[in-house]
């Protein structure tokens, strides 16, 4: 009986590189060996993965409203903006929606929620001494000094008071000042070294979105709204549910099977970019087989802890091994077409599974 589930996992390469832009670059501590983890969050994973699928299918993802909420303030003219939760569409017509998952929660309404057939991990270090934050922090700046006519600066004063051009040359003459049109960003550090992703695709929800009322994926105005665009009815073994069209499962599939192995930190997510080279990818149906075909291995011949990288084709995952490789795991010879290899047997795993026969048990 052919597994429900692919695994993979993915092993790149990130060098000098920030994975987010809030508060600089996340990390954890590793209890064992002490040291700082550098990571981008599954979620970030997860979102980068949906905008390779919508590129590559060249559709837009679902459309989220934004909602906000005006409020009077303590004075009659003060207005105040609250924002609120985001509203989903909860459509799985939308690519991004039916492979990503969904929810919508309003007063007095459906409380809609579709959780992902993908589960994804957070990118972190293959091992704790193979990758994390590097020791020596930097300071950055916003610089616009090259231009100072062209950027202006504003001064207030305590009441919030503009100064006008005047008021300010006095001001700096006064106290012997400038005011450079310049931002000092200090202590801020980078992530290096080799960085693992684990997926789990869950094959009998991929296609399929559940029409359970009691925890509801779709209001039922959409489930006889999809059945018109030929969604047909089905089961899996979570229960009665609609499967995709056929023609749309055909152009979902190589899609997905690129975006798992081809998705990169987009510039809206990333401070800076780093080509973050692909390594291996290992895709197996059995999950403890990903963690033998790549991993870190303690060395036994230094007197300090020190780590290796290693991708061992006899762990029991299908190994797929790049020529970028060879400079950072000893031994290891790669191909040219090693990433397509990937996708194609992604791609041959997604088709094998039956989604219209799922066997179901009485």
């Amino acid at each position: 009986m052919q597994s429900p589930y692919i695994y993979l996992r993915g092993l790149r390469h990130a060098e000098h590189t920030v994975f987010s832009v809030q508060d600089g670059q996340k990390y954890y501590r590793d209890p064992q060996f002490g040291t700082n983890q550098a990571y981008s969050s599954g979620q970030q994973v997860k979102r980068s993965i949906m905008d390779a699928l919508t590129t590559g299918l060249n559709v837009p993802p679902a459309p989220i409203t934004f909602n906000w909420q005006v409020k009077k303030g303590k004075k009659a003219e003060e207005i105040q903006f609250e924002q609120k939760e985001p509203w989903s569409p909860c459509d799985p017509t939308h690519v991004d929606q039916l492979l990503g998952g969904y929810m919508r929660a309003e007063t007095g309404e459906f409380t809609i929620k579709r959780r992902s057939p993908l589960s994804i991990s957070a990118m972190r270090p293959l091992h704790p001494l193979l990758g994390g934050l590097e020791q020596q922090k930097e300071n950055l700046t916003f610089d616009r000094t090259s231009h100072p006519s062209h950027h202006p600066v504003r001064v207030r004063d305590e009441s919030g008071k503009e100064l006008s051009k005047e008021e300010v040359d006095a001001l700096l003459l006064n106290t012997k000042r400038n005011l450079p049109n310049r931002i000092w960003i200090p202590d801020h550090s980078r992530a290096s070294g080799l960085f693992v992703y684990d997926v789990a695709v869950d094959l009998r929800t991929l296609f399929c979105v559940s029409t359970n009322t009691l925890e509801p994926e779709l209001h039922p105005s959409k489930v006889e709204e999809l059945k018109a665009q030929g969604w047909t009815e089905s089961r899996n073994v979570f229960g009665p549910c609609l499967l995709a069209p056929r023609e749309q499962r055909e152009k979902y599939m190589p899609a997905l099977a690129h975006a798992l192995v081809n998705w990169r930190i987009t510039s809206n997510q990333a401070r800076t970019f780093s080509l973050m080279e692909t390594l291996a990818v290992a895709v197996s149906d059995n999950a403890n087989h990903l963690a033998g075909a790549i991993r870190g291995q303690l060395r036994e011949d230094t007197e300090r802890p020190t780590a290796k990288p290693v991708l061992d084709e006899t762990a029991g995952a299908k190994l797929y091994t790049t020529l970028p490789a060879g400079g950072y795991i000893a031994g290891a010879y790669g191909a040219a077409d090693a990433l397509d290899q990937a996708e194609q047997d992604i791609l041959a795993r997604l088709r094998a599974f039956d989604y219209e026969n799922q066997n179901v048990p009485a």
